[in-house]
């Protein structure tokens, strides 16, 4: 990546989780477990293994040499071994990535980064929960005018959306945990996944270094069938639209037409100052979201792509992976942490939230008002008579109230007072109290909750 790219376009968290340093770490952690798993089956020396381990330290290797030597074999396993087998003494060096090949390192170095990786996505996006908990706990009784294709609906209130948004992260979280607990297995079957290398303690090798490293231990080595990796790109682009969906609720919020939310700090050279109008604030959080979020979604179908593997070992698909899982996740944190920062500077105005609620002059409660009519005249005559006043009342620019009150077949059926009750905003808003208490409880029954592992 970038410089650009690793400081807007990725959390700093998750960039030194798929660093190139980081993922030479974990190959080196690899191969440090599977040495004390070789020593407890007694394949190799005890004091080999603790050679080895004693060794397995990133800052001890030329990372310049290696990637520069990684480019010409195709696989940074190949040089990381050379070196590695170089730092041993004589006595060790026969026991460095014994029987094993250079995608089980890969492979499972990999699901380390994206077992931490996933942690610190669950964490990030139970804090976007903490902040849309929050709103919707503060203006659960803030109206606001519900939108559909971009045009006033009904009422709604601010702290509905911001349940939605609560919901949606929550759930989420909860299935990261999920896909989490299915894919992070070891990755160990030598040449052509059979383990025949390591003879009849292959299987005993297995558990123990999966055992060693925190590791699920699959059913057989998984080279060439990648959905456990597909899987992880789905769940992560699903998490990148998701942050796109809020993003774009906030910049739509944030249109000068609008104006029922801002981000950022207010001030000079505050976030969202542009360079060439000083009275602009822009939507930057929610800008920069939206970018990442797309770089995130054009990443899975590579990675989906790559899954079609020819028999035992892949020629392209699986290296493919090596560039596009990081680029995922970069991504997909970028957009997490930019929704975050928009939250967290979120400024809400619920009176401009009201004004835009009465800019149609009681129009938003046309529905109100069909369904007070039902009772009274059926459903498609009560129909008809609202769509009659409300087409006179856009026409004279008079508030629907008193347009209906004036209609003859409206008054014949609705007192002036349950005509009051229809045009009262707070008594049209159904269940809305109901289901923020829901996202709510469902968060809240989450939140203690460690990420797993």
């Amino acid at each position: 990546m970038t410089d650009l790219g690793e400081t807007m376009f990725a959390s700093p968290e998750m960039a030194a989780i798929f660093s190139g340093r980081t993922m030479v770490q974990r190959m080196l952690d690899v191969e440090a477990a599977l040495a004390r798993a070789q020593a407890r089956a007694g394949m190799i020396q005890q004091q080999a293994a603790a050679a080895i381990g004693a060794k397995c330290r990133v800052e001890l290797l030329n990372l310049d040499a290696l990637f520069r030597d990684a480019a010409e074999a195709g696989s940074p396993a190949i040089p990381l071994v050379r070196m590695l087998t170089e730092l041993v003494d004589d006595d060790a060096r026969k026991a460095v990535h014994l029987g094993v090949t250079s995608q089980d390192i890969i492979d499972t170095a990999t699901v380390l980064q994206i077992r931490e990786g996933v942690d610190l996505l669950i964490g990030r996006l139970l804090d976007i929960a903490q902040a849309c908990a929050t709103m919707a706990e503060r203006h659960r009784h803030t109206p606001m005018a519900g939108r559909t294709l971009l045009q006033h609906a009904v009422p709604v209130t601010f702290g509905l959306k911001a349940a939605r948004w609560l919901a949606l992260s929550t759930r989420l979280a909860t299935r990261l945990r999920t896909l989490q607990q299915q894919v992070v297995v070891v990755q160990l079957g030598g040449a052509a996944g059979t383990l025949a290398a390591l003879g009849k303690e292959g299987l005993r090798v297995m558990e123990m270094l999966a055992h060693d490293l925190g590791l699920g231990v699959p059913d057989l080595p998984w080279h060439a069938e990648r959905d456990r990796i597909g899987e992880v790109a789905a769940g992560l682009g699903v998490v990148a639209g998701a942050m796109g969906k809020i993003a774009t609720d906030i910049a739509l919020l944030a249109q000068t037409e609008v104006g029922e939310v801002s981000t950022g700090a207010a001030g000079a050279g505050g976030s969202g100052r542009s360079s060439a109008m000083p009275h602009k604030r822009n939507p930057v959080e929610a800008t920069t979201a939206l970018a990442c979020s797309r770089m995130a979604i054009g990443t899975v179908p590579v990675i989906l792509g790559a899954g079609v593997q020819e028999h035992e070992r892949a020629t392209g698909g699986w290296q493919a992976e090596w560039q596009a899982v990081p680029e995922l996740f970069r991504f997909t944190s970028g957009a997490v942490q930019w929704v975050l920062r928009a939250l967290s500077s979120l400024q809400v105005d619920a009176e401009r939230m009201q004004a835009n609620l009465n800019l149609t002059h009681g129009l938003i409660m046309a529905e109100a008002l069909t369904t007070a009519l039902v009772p009274h005249l059926g459903r498609s005559e009560a129909f008809r008579a609202v769509q009659r006043v409300s087409d006179r009342a856009a026409q004279t620019r008079t508030n629907l109230r008193d347009v209906a009150a004036a209609d003859a077949q409206i008054r014949a059926v609705l007192s002036p007072q349950a005509l009051e009750r229809v045009f009262d905003v707070s008594a049209y808003l159904g269940s809305t109290d109901t289901f923020i208490d829901r996202a709510l409880a469902d968060f809240r029954s989450m939140r203690p909750q460690a990420p797993a592992r």
